[in-house]
């Protein structure tokens, strides 16, 4: 049975979104990351700073208005950083800790945790949001760097980082 192809014109909006998104990963690749990252920082960030709010207005008191710039520097780090040092992060994971390796799990948990690094969040007092963190990012970066294609993986992370945002968020002071 021959298979018809969908003019990208004729397809749905989020198709196309897709289809464009694609196209520019493939042709700008460390731009398409950092732009994306940026966004979704900024997004992020928005959303983090909504929910504070709202909390703050459920118990009686006055929130802020959203910090515009805060959402900008948010934007600004993930164009500039985020986005170019994670394409390449994963890309040196992919020729340092191949995917085949049977032990890769093993590699990813050394280069993530360490114990001064433990020891700082401890001294800090961030134990719950440490859990979590172990809780989210440690299943996340299994899947990421075991199931998700190399050109995806800083898009995955920053779908992810956005509803971090929103946790780390919720038990801010």
């Amino acid at each position: 049975m021959p298979v018809q192809s969908v003019q990208i014109r004729d397809a749905s909006v989020h198709f196309r979104l897709l289809q464009q998104y694609l196209i520019l990963l493939k042709k700008y690749p460390i731009l398409t990351k950092s732009v994306t990252s940026g966004i979704i920082s900024a997004l992020g960030n928005l959303l983090s700073q909504t929910l504070v709010a709202r909390r703050k207005e459920r118990h009686g008191a006055t929130a802020k208005e959203i910090d515009k710039a805060g959402a900008a520097r948010y934007a600004i780090f993930g164009l500039l950083f985020t986005g170019p040092l994670s394409h390449f992060f994963y890309h040196l994971m992919e020729v340092w800790m191949p995917t085949t390796d049977p032990y890769c799990l093993v590699k990813l948990l050394e280069v993530h945790y360490s114990w001064s690094d433990f020891e700082r969040k401890m001294k800090s007092s961030y134990w719950m949001a440490l859990k979590m963190n172990w809780k989210v990012w440690t299943p996340f970066q299994f899947v990421n760097v075991n199931f998700v294609p190399v050109q995806f993986r800083v898009l995955f992370a920053n779908v992810i980082a956005f509803f971090w945002y929103a946790y780390l968020a919720s038990v801010r002071k």
